[in-house]
């Protein structure tokens, strides 16, 4: 059997770069059609590969959506360590509307919201197997603020909320522009309460 015949239908093979491509053609398609718009078979047509290749690896295309999704937070929205609390939440929060605003993954982010409001099963895998992630993350420059002695010893996840909730209110309710100036203004606010 010659590689042309093993591979028909997927000119990547089995291997790292068909995954990628897939996670990649799935991103652009929910970007440009939507989520109803988006299907397996125009995924694999968009990656170069067998619908078979992604059923191998994923159930469906939510699970493809969810893995190259979770795969765009964990890579975009990291929050840095500077030592410098204010530096690494503005920085973040900065990051945060950048992603969610003007980045395919953060229009993938919002087209999985919006279909979770009529999907339960939807928002509770989104909830619980992806933003659970996103959310530890979030909590990193408070916890490594609480180590140093730069913080004092607060209700993080509250104070996640009032850093990050703002931001996401803005993108999915309001549309309001998540300018750096509104960003740095969060923060300014959340260490004026908090100044040791």
């Amino acid at each position: 059997m010659t590689s042309d015949t093993a591979h028909r239908g997927n000119r990547h093979g089995r291997s790292e770069q068909a995954r990628r491509a897939v996670l990649e053609a799935a991103d652009d398609l929910l970007a440009e059609k939507g989520f109803a718009g988006v299907t397996i078979e125009g995924i694999a047509a968009r990656a170069g590969v067998a619908k078979q290749t992604i059923y191998r690896w994923w159930p469906s295309k939510v699970d493809v959506l969810l893995e190259a999704f979770t795969e765009d937070m964990a890579e975009h929205l990291t929050p840095p360590d500077t030592g410098d609390l204010a530096a690494d939440l503005r920085t973040h929060l900065a990051n945060l509307a950048e992603f969610l605003t003007a980045s395919d993954p953060g229009a993938v982010f919002r087209a999985l919201t919006g279909q979770a409001q009529h999907d339960p099963a939807l928002a509770t895998r989104l909830r619980d197997e992806h933003l659970s992630h996103q959310r530890a993350r979030d909590r990193l420059p408070l916890e490594r603020a609480i180590a140093r002695g730069d913080l004092p010893d607060l209700d993080v996840d509250e104070a996640v909320d009032h850093l990050v909730g703002p931001v996401h209110y803005r993108v999915l309710v309001t549309g309001t522009e998540v300018s750096r100036a509104f960003t740095d203004n969060l923060v300014a606010a959340f260490l004026k309460q908090h100044e040791r």
